[in-house]
């Protein structure tokens, strides 16, 4: 048996897909945003435990060592460093118009 595509099949089947096409663009409107709230806030807690426990630990044991009041110098700089003295040799020079 042979079937035949008729008209109202093919309109059927166009209305179908837009149906399915506009529901998914409204449902992603909703959801999108809440997905990606909890994607980020995912990200955002391993960036954390990746990265946040070193800073933690660094400043408490800099609280605990500085009392009220006190300088803390983080880096002292390099006593050993000496300045070149030869640069380059210095050319006069005149401009001609």
């Amino acid at each position: 048996m042979i079937q035949e595509a008729s008209v109202m099949g093919l309109l059927r089947t166009v209305l179908i897909i837009l149906l399915v096409y506009f529901g998914f663009k409204i449902l992603a409107r909703l959801f999108a945003p809440l997905l990606l709230r909890f994607v980020a806030k995912k990200a955002e807690q391993k960036f954390g435990q990746q990265f946040g426990g070193f800073k933690n630990q660094a400043d408490q044991r800099q609280q605990q060592a500085k009392k009220e009041g006190e300088t803390v110098i983080d880096k002292m700089p390099n006593q050993n460093k000496q300045s070149n003295t030869k640069v380059g040799e210095y050319v006069d020079y005149e401009e001609i118009d």
